[in-house]
């Protein structure tokens, strides 16, 4: 049987074993299709295939309108200066804005409140509704820098509280489930180890390779998403899993033919990981990131040492590793202390 692909359509097997369809265009929102097999598909592939047509027309309205200013913005200087990945996460986010109805409306007559109330619109999901407003303060401040309007209207406007914490850390018990299941030697112990013992992100531990150790034993790391380069100290058991690795690869993780991991590829593989080992959690390989920097706060580090090795450009998230392992410590030593007594009179 011939497998003929339809243009942006994507097949992805959910982990309940359903199969599931999505038009997936780098320029539009994606969109659920119905079955591919049924009547309902291609009418809803052509109605998602038309937004096309909607984006050329905002895209093309004439100039002054906040959809040619977000146009003028992704040919900017500041723009163009941004990494690849910072670059696509930014376009989708203008590309969804260019098809709001504001987008049509005068740079000009943008106030406070009317981005509050845009902004209002992604209150179910706090996370993008920030992503938006970080948007519409980079994008108007563009605007202020050319003259064309002499104020920010996103200045000022407070940030929603996000509920999710992000990544789950992995616990202890957890990592401990994960060793006893995949044995040294193993790519999926050595994926563990290299996220575990350095506490970088998945981004750079998959272009980790043997030219990167220098001849005093450190780990040299660039990180990708912020630019800064690391020493990083080899721990003895990262390093015995490296030297099983094979040394004809440019990489230490690779795929079953030899090549490097792709970033979504290598998340995908670590997820299956876990799930094989029988953890019930979801855990992601940014959750080890976090267990790292636990687990130097828990020995002791401050929060300067941990960001030798995180890498992390502001102390905030790691002060909080820092203080919740001083809060249990001295709840421990308080314990300790009362001993056998008790808190009550006879």
């Amino acid at each position: 049987m011939i497998a003929v692909r339809i243009k942006y359509v994507q097949k992805h097997r959910g982990r309940d074993g359903r199969v599931r369809y999505y038009f997936r265009h780098p320029r539009l929102p994606r969109v659920s299709l119905p079955d591919l097999h049924s009547d309902d598909f291609w009418p809803a592939y052509q109605k998602a295939l038309s937004q096309n047509t909607f984006q050329e027309k905002q895209t093309m309205k004439e100039g002054g309108t906040f959809s040619a200013l977000c146009e003028a913005w992704l040919r900017s200087a500041h723009y163009i200066g941004l990494k690849p990945s910072t670059q696509r996460g930014y376009r989708n986010i203008v590309r969804r804005m260019q098809l709001e109805d504001f987008a049509d409306h005068q740079v000009r007559y943008f106030t406070t409140p009317h981005i509050r109330a845009f902004i209002g619109r992604k209150s179910k999901t706090p996370a993008a509704a920030n992503h938006w407003l970080k948007m519409f303060g980079m994008i108007f401040q563009y605007a202020v820098d050319r003259g064309e309007i002499e104020r920010n209207p996103a200045t000022g406007i407070s940030r929603m509280k996000e509920k999710s914490v992000g990544a789950k850390s992995w616990e202890d018990s957890e990592i401990a489930q994960y060793e006893n299941y995949w044995p040294s030697g193993s790519t999926a112990r050595l994926a563990l180890y290299l996220l575990l013992y350095t506490g970088q992100r998945r981004s750079d531990v998959v272009r980790m390779g043997w030219a990167d150790i220098q001849e005093d034993g450190l780990l040299s790391v660039q990180q990708m998403k912020t630019g800064t380069r690391l020493l990083i100290p080899l721990h003895p058991a990262l390093a015995r899993e490296i030297d099983q690795a094979p040394k004809t690869h440019s990489t230490f993780l690779t795929i079953e033919d030899g090549k490097p991991f792709s970033v979504h590829v290598f998340s995908h593989r670590v997820t299956k990981w876990v799930e094989m080992c029988g953890i019930k959690e979801r855990l992601s390989p940014h959750g080890l990131r976090k267990a790292a920097a636990r687990r130097m706060a828990e020995a002791g580090c401050s929060p300067h040492q941990i960001a030798s090795i995180t890498g992390h450009k502001t102390l905030s998230e790691i002060e909080r590793y820092t203080k919740a392992a001083d809060q249990a410590r001295l709840a421990r030593e308080a314990v300790l202390k009362i001993g056998r007594g008790s808190f009550t009179k006879s």
